[in-house]
């Protein structure tokens, strides 16, 4: 009997557990559920009830900016990025102005720019902080000195970080006005402005664009040692039809063919055809170096690379919720940014490129350089001969182009043009210590020069290794020759950086080389419509 009565007793109690289990499940079910939304909700950096829709309207008015072209702690002029302004508002002022810039060497071309520079100032902020800008279109306003100058035009400021009315803040103004206006930057990234006046083409491939980078509210989640900014870009040139010259070179102007054909003659970093090769970006071994990347095209993409390293982080549009780990390489088309992060693994010369190679050949190479002396003092190698860095500017004459050329493609691993000795000899002077019948000679068969020769077997004793016969055909070594003999006589070098320069008048632009684009045959062009 009183098993009979525990085993009601029991029978009673198990539903009544039962419930009790299944009652607490459900409420903590409850609670893990709604727990996390209200914590998520919180922390949403994308609440757009939290964001700021209310920048106040533009204003227009006809009292004009003096002095400096701009202005703002938020601001930095060159590739080293000025650390965040911890202000939470940012007062810039970035005025448009028009001016004969050199794109490469000898290259004088008339640009149209946002604060007296190509590419503009780069503005930097964080998500939350209000932004006031204001703008002169000072086009109008003679430089002086120069006297050859594009004519006063519109211009227009469109900042890809702002959510505002295009027509009331994006607005071109005339020469003489300024316009101001606010807005706050709501998402983090990094994000291209340019102007927007029509044709927006043309006012992008002359030179009017910048970047803008917005960190995350909270800051990066990493920590780096370097911070550069990197603005791949397109030139379309032509020489001035009317002729004109600015210190005695010629004057280059915008090409309208090339423009709308997506054939430019330069593809650069940060406005100059090798400019990050003749200034380097610096770096120690063991830091961690952090690229802000942009490729503001107007029409082309970009493979962005840096040889020898890995990206240890990549945040796509410069945000650190879209994360890839350990890339190669950055594809980013026309005003797609990235912020890319690696470690500098030893001393060297890392050649930063587009791995598009033909836009590499136009200019877009940059050298991060790496040592832990001072400067003049490092080990690192100073030769980046496979990654398309000229040895020497360009000869008018077409056989030493042709020499440049075939040098270039098989001689450039181990020699270089008054870059100094790599695994053979600097050949800067060689037609001045050898005489043209021993380099005829060795030039056609090194092997046969090496058994009789006593010069050529000093050489292989202090270079240890041999020089190949590269069967070159007579016409071949006529080439060589004529391109050693123009270097020597018209090189002017600086250090033993490549490509090095030549005298004036003895050298063509880039442009005028095989690295520009070509053209499109009139048969490829677009129709023209019907009327």
């Amino acid at each position: 009997m009183n098993v009979l009565q525990n085993r009601g007793r029991q029978s009673c109690v198990r539903p009544t557990l039962a419930i009790a289990l299944v009652g607490a499940l459900l409420l903590a079910g409850c609670s893990a559920k709604t727990e996390p939304q209200s914590v998520a909700a919180a922390a949403d950096p994308y609440d757009v009830t939290k964001m700021d829709f209310k920048p106040g309207r533009a204003q227009l008015t006809t009292e004009r900016h003096t002095g400096a072209f701009s202005t703002g702690t938020a601001l930095s002029n060159d590739a080293a990025v000025k650390p965040l302004v911890t202000d939470p508002v940012k007062e810039i002022h970035i005025d448009t102005t028009h001016k004969i810039i050199e794109i490469a060497p000898g290259v004088k071309f008339s640009a149209w720019t946002f604060g007296d520079q190509v590419p503009g100032p780069i503005v930097r902020a964080r998500v939350g902080d209000r932004i006031k800008f204001s703008m002169t279109n000072r086009s109008d306003e003679p430089v002086p000195g120069v006297q050859v100058m594009a004519a006063p035009m519109m211009h227009s400021m469109d900042f890809h970080s702002a959510m505002v009315s295009p027509q009331d803040k994006y607005r071109s103004i005339a020469p003489g006005q300024t316009i101001t206006f606010e807005f706050t930057a709501n998402y983090p990234g990094v994000f291209m402005y340019h102007c927007g006046t029509p044709m927006v083409l043309e006012h992008i491939a002359s030179g009017m664009y910048g970047m803008m980078i917005v960190e995350p509210r909270g800051g990066y989640p990493t920590k780096v040692d370097r911070e550069y900014a990197v603005i791949q870009s397109e030139f379309y040139t032509m020489t001035d039809p009317q002729k004109r010259k600015i210190d005695g070179q010629p004057l280059y102007v915008l090409d309208g063919a090339r423009v709308r054909s997506k054939a430019p003659t330069y593809t650069v970093f940060n406005g100059r055809y090798n400019g990050l090769v003749e200034k380097p970006l610096a770096a120690k071994p063991g830091e961690r170096v952090r690229l802000f990347v942009m490729n503001v095209g107007p029409s082309n993409t970009s493979s962005f690379h840096v040889v020898g390293t890995i990206f240890d982080r990549v945040w796509f549009e410069g945000n650190p919720d879209n994360q890839f780990r350990g890339m190669q390489t950055v594809l980013l088309g026309s005003s797609n940014g990235a912020i890319v992060e690696f470690v500098i693994p030893e001393e060297g010369n890392y050649v930063m490129v587009d791995h598009h190679f033909a836009n590499a050949s136009q200019g877009a190479i940059g050298l991060i350089a790496a040592s832990s002396k001072p400067a003049g003092e490092s080990a690192a190698p100073a030769d980046s001969e496979h990654h398309n860095i000229p040895a020497t500017s360009a000869p008018t004459d077409p056989r030493a182009v042709k020499g440049k050329l075939s040098f270039e493609s098989k001689c450039l691993a181990c020699h270089s043009i008054a870059g100094g000795d790599k695994l053979g000899p600097d050949l800067y002077g060689v037609t001045k210590r050898r005489d043209k019948s021993w380099l005829k000679k060795w030039l056609k068969n090194p092997e046969q020069m090496l058994q009789s020769d006593a010069a050529a077997k000093e050489m292989l004793g202090k270079y240890k290794v041999p020089m190949p016969n590269q069967n070159l055909s007579e016409d071949e070594i006529k080439e060589y020759l004529e391109y050693f003999e123009w270097s020597d006589k018209n090189l002017q070098p600086r250090g033993k950086s490549q490509p090095q320069p030549a005298a004036a008048g003895t050298a063509r632009d880039p442009s005028e080389t095989v690295s520009a684009t070509p053209m499109p045959s009139a048969g490829t062009e677009p129709a023209k419509p019907k009327k």
